[in-house]
């Protein structure tokens, strides 16, 4: 819990990061007649102006428009955008890819898709060394997929992506991720240079953790899919029944590595050592190593990343006896993230994660408070004299309504994102989620128990671990089919436009931010205000979408 009550908790950062953040729009937008050389003499013209000016509304003004300038400048230098590029069509190009990121492989073992970063092409292709790449190729027989760090040179179609696509298509996530071209019916010619020592090993454990999940409980592969998905973030383990089920349910994103993943083996790792007794700098140092290792075994995806960095701010403020401050975490967070990774402000990742997370620390934690307040129980017992049965029932009340009130806070952010991302209105997620969440957390420790006991030379132990955590996720798998199946759970539906789902977000996060400002005075509309906005939007800015076929 913070040292401080959560309303009097401050971020002065956000007077850099809000600015930050509108420049990496107007850089994302491409606004014509910007250049970099005019942002940057306008930025330093106002920061430096700002130092000059006593008027605090001054201040603010030349301080934000100098650091919107530099956000422009930054998403530009990120972006690599290549204007002599633009329009031009798909031709056949030969490229040497160091390999940054692997995707999952299907059940086809010669093919391989992954992002990269182009280190050396043909002359007449010169400008493309640097540029960030998406590949899907097929392999040479009797070759592994290329590892990560490793350099390949493959030949294919060399595809200009558009500079804004939709955000709910593949095509939307690779612009997310900063990538301006993609190079599809490909085939990879030859390994160039294999990859590090490191990510070898990294890939090795990942197999043997793979192996370590599933092993004794084989008999139930669709259960053990769901297990690898879970723990190791394999998403192609899962069926597409499965993946259906669990997106229309709001509860896909159980099964990408993220703050849930993080918190929970940091959690355990820490809980484990406390009893141990190891000092409070070694737990949290092999704490931290063991979980980016985790993290980098699972594939160092973004998502990741930014849970570790999350972690680690709130370790080291124990370490240095700092007081806690989840608000001003979250803030430094996502300032740190978006100065080295500015294109992650528009990945469905990033603005989920640390949507909800806002959601949760400025409206959840607030209206938890005020609903245990409204809740009390035994008002006129006082505390002094109740008796155990009377703690246990308040204990229960108190988690319930933090719960609850938790979960009703992020709805309004879920809500917008869902639509916005995947087609989906999940007004059942709410549901789904108090009972999932809890039971997957259990699975999830069960995955990785019996991968530290398989590890350690304890089969049983991993055997009965892993029956475990299979057997809860069997049964999370069939109640959620069930749960899809009740009318109202689901709709697919989608924004007129997606800019109307990105202004809806925005005005979103702004309420979050005003709300918390004014402790949610009833004279703003109280807790409720983002709920209403939520409503209006998914009233009158969405339609309908097709089903699949």
């Amino acid at each position: 819990m913070p040292d401080r009550p959560i309303l009097a908790q401050r971020a002065p950062l956000l007077w850099i990061l809000l600015p930050w953040m509108a420049g990496l729009v107007v850089g994302h937008l491409g606004i014509e007649g910007v250049s970099q050389v005019a942002c940057l003499a306008v930025a330093w013209v106002m920061v430096l102006g700002a130092f000059g000016v006593e008027h605090r509304g001054g201040w603010v003004l030349l301080l934000g428009g100098g650091v919107a300038a530099l956000g422009v400048v930054r998403y530009d230098l990120a972006r690599q955008r290549l204007p002599e590029w633009e329009g031009r069509p798909s031709r056949e190009a030969r490229l040497v890819v160091e390999v940054t990121r692997r995707f999952a492989g299907g059940e086809d073992p010669r093919k391989v898709s992954g992002l990269g970063v182009v280190t050396s092409t043909d002359p007449h292709l010169r400008s493309l060394v640097g540029q960030r790449i998406y590949f899907s190729a097929r392999l040479p027989r009797n070759e592994m997929r290329p590892v990560r760090s490793a350099a390949v040179e493959v030949r294919g179609q060399l595809e200009v992506l558009p500079r804004n696509p939709s955000p709910a298509t593949f095509e939307g996530f690779l612009a997310g991720a900063g990538i301006n071209f993609k190079l599809s019916r490909a085939r990879i010619v030859r390994t160039q240079r294999p990859a590090t020592t490191y990510w070898q090993w990294c890939d090795t454990v990942q197999a043997r953790m793979s192996e370590a999940v599933g092993w004794g409980v084989e008999a139930h592969p669709e259960w053990v899919g769901i297990l690898r998905a879970m723990v190791l973030g394999q998403q192609s383990e899962l069926s597409e029944a499965q993946s259906d089920g669990f997106a229309q349910s709001g509860t896909l994103h159980l099964f990408s590595i993220s703050g849930l993943h993080v918190t929970v083996i940091a959690l355990a790792l820490g809980g484990l050592l406390s009893l141990c007794r190891f000092p409070l700098a070694v737990n949290v140092v092999v704490v931290l190593g063991l979980l980016w290792l985790y993290v980098d075994i699972t594939g160092r995806v973004p998502s990741a990343v930014r849970a570790f960095f999350m972690i680690f701010l709130f370790k080291m403020a124990k370490v240095v006896r700092a007081p806690s401050n989840p608000v001003s975490t979250l803030v430094v967070s996502a300032l740190v993230v978006l100065i080295i990774e500015p294109v992650q402000l528009f990945s469905a990742s990033f603005q989920m994660s640390y949507g909800i997370v806002a959601a949760l620390l400025l409206l959840g934690l607030p209206l938890a408070n005020a609903w245990e307040e409204k809740s009390r129980l035994f008002r006129g017992l006082p505390v002094v004299s109740w008796k155990p049965v009377h703690h246990l029932l308040d204990h229960a009340r108190r988690s319930l309504v933090s719960a609850a009130a938790i979960g009703v806070a992020t709805l309004p952010v879920s809500a917008v994102a869902g639509v916005l991302y995947f087609g989906l209105f999940t007004p059942g997620a709410l549901l789904a989620n108090l009972v999932v969440i809890p039971a997957a957390s259990l699975a999830l420790l069960g995955g990785f128990g019996a991968i530290v006991a398989t590890f350690v030379g304890e089969p049983t132990l991993a055997l009965l671990f892993n029956r475990a955590a299979v057997l809860m996720l069997g049964l999370i798998e069939q109640v959620t089919a069930w749960f899809v199946t009740l009318p109202g759970v689901f709709l697919r539906v989608q924004f007129r436009a997606p800019w109307m789902g990105f202004l809806t977000f925005a005005l979103l996060i702004g309420l979050l931010l005003g709300g918390f400002q004014r402790s949610w005075s009833p004279r703003i509309g109280g807790f409720w205000l983002p709920f209403v906005v939520t409503a209006l939007a998914l009233i009158f800015l969405v339609t309908f979408a097709p089903s699949p076929v």
